[in-house]
């Protein structure tokens, strides 16, 4: 899915909820993996220019998840580890994007260059 637009980041959020649902995933579940998907293309949005979004249904060992993955080809982020701090931020906001989406995570990887892009991966099990 393309993120370029605020009707976009709507986009990716109705997306992982109508998948979270078609897999099974209880409410909490549901709401953890919407609410880090939604934070996360608002960032690629607004801190990577936009990008794209791309959801994969998993199965492995009997258990079902979700996987999505974020790219964008903005400015990077130079220093990860002060990134994922809460209350860092680069902009306006909370600072607990990326940390927060971490957190409503069970998976959770982020590759960076500057000058390049970002990449963000994370999968939510039922």
């Amino acid at each position: 899915m393309s993120i370029q637009s605020s009707a976009d980041v709507v986009l990716v959020r109705q997306a992982v909820r109508h998948f979270a649902i078609a897999i099974g995933f209880g409410l909490v579940d549901q709401t953890k993996i919407v609410t880090a998907a939604s934070e996360l293309a608002r960032n690629t949005l607004d801190y990577g220019g936009g990008g794209t979004m791309t959801l994969e249904t998993l199965q492995k060992l009997g258990r079902r998840g979700l996987k999505l993955i974020f790219e964008d080809k903005g400015p990077g982020i130079p220093d990860i580890e002060l990134a994922l701090k809460d209350g860092f931020t680069t902009g306006g906001g909370l600072g607990m994007g990326l940390s927060g989406s971490k957190r409503l995570s069970n998976e959770f990887e982020i590759e960076s260059v500057v000058g390049e892009g970002t990449r963000i991966t994370i999968v939510r099990w039922k």
